[in-house]
């Protein structure tokens, strides 16, 4: 069976307030993909998004037990499932 292309590239941008997800994989490359895995945000971890600003930009999510707040750029670095 297979995958719809939205299925494959839902990213932490498309999780609901109050939603949680789980680390596919890791877009991007060099410096910004390095800091999003230096945040504690690797293929596995579980995310739960908290808040949205009100224009939309940062989001403040919960990983591994600490709150976070994540620009939507790099948000759109992060595949979830």
């Amino acid at each position: 069976m297979e995958k719809h292309d939205s299925e494959q590239s839902k990213t932490l941008r498309d999780v609901p307030i109050g939603g949680s997800a789980v680390v596919k994989r890791l877009t991007g490359s060099g410096a910004i993909k390095r800091h999003i895995m230096d945040m504690g945000i690797t293929k596995g971890t579980s995310l739960q998004v908290r808040k949205v600003a009100p224009l939309g930009d940062p989001l403040e999510i919960t990983v591994r037990g600490y709150e976070l707040s994540l620009r939507k750029s790099e948000a759109a670095c992060i595949i979830v499932e």
